[in-house]
């Protein structure tokens, strides 16, 4: 038996296990938007992939120098809350004031499923996801607020039309966008216009 496997903790890997077993609820939390195909809503585990591989790929488009594999740990554990909280539309701005919360209380409870040190690692990724302080949180952030508007341009403005979405609130939650990434808000604000003039937003 070699000394790496004589010094494993056991129990530490049970811990880990569990929460891994944990973040498996997060592919039942459903969200607003659709597949592109129409064929059910995308849950919040595929989102958070998505957003990881959106994170490798625009990376060299991005306004400041990123750590790439941290930029994909934080879309990663960005969403994992979701399993206790739920998802929020971002345009409710009451629910989303009133869920942070149930999300604090969540990355309690979820990343104190880990062993310690691991535990205080995840939770420092999502504060500093949460806190937005960061060129790495920074960009997932705007990634975030990217990626659904790109599926909705893709998908007929599916969610924007179920929820009466109007085209002043898309540009007022994507402010900081416009503000931090001008190149990627211009290249999706001319396809909003388009959007809108098409009917997929009020």
């Amino acid at each position: 038996m070699s000394d790496r496997v004589a010094a494993l903790d056991f129990g530490a890997m049970t811990e880990v296990v569990q929460f891994l077993m944990e973040l498996d609820k997060l592919k039942s939390v459903e969200r607003r938007t659709r597949l592109l195909d129409n064929a059910r809503q995308e849950n919040s585990a595929e989102h958070s992939w998505h957003l990881a591989m959106a994170a490798m790929s625009l990376a060299p488009f991005a306004t400041e120098t990123i750590n790439v594999q941290h930029a994909v740990q934080l879309a990663l554990v960005h969403d994992v809350v979701e399993i206790d909280a739920g998802d929020v539309l971002v345009y409710d701005l009451d629910a989303r004031e009133a869920v942070q919360e149930q999300e604090m209380a969540a990355a309690e409870r979820i990343f104190g499923l880990l062993p310690a040190a691991q535990s205080q690692q995840f939770r420092a990724l999502w504060n500093e996801y949460e806190d937005g302080d960061t060129a790495e949180s920074r960009f997932a952030n705007m990634l975030d607020r990217a990626l659904p508007i790109m599926l909705n341009l893709h998908n007929e403005g599916q969610s924007w039309k179920e929820n009466g979405i109007r085209l002043e609130q898309v540009k007022a939650r994507n402010v900081k966008l416009a503000e931090q990434w001008p190149e990627l808000w211009n290249h999706l604000q001319h396809h909003l216009d388009n959007a809108h003039a098409r009917g997929w937003l009020l």
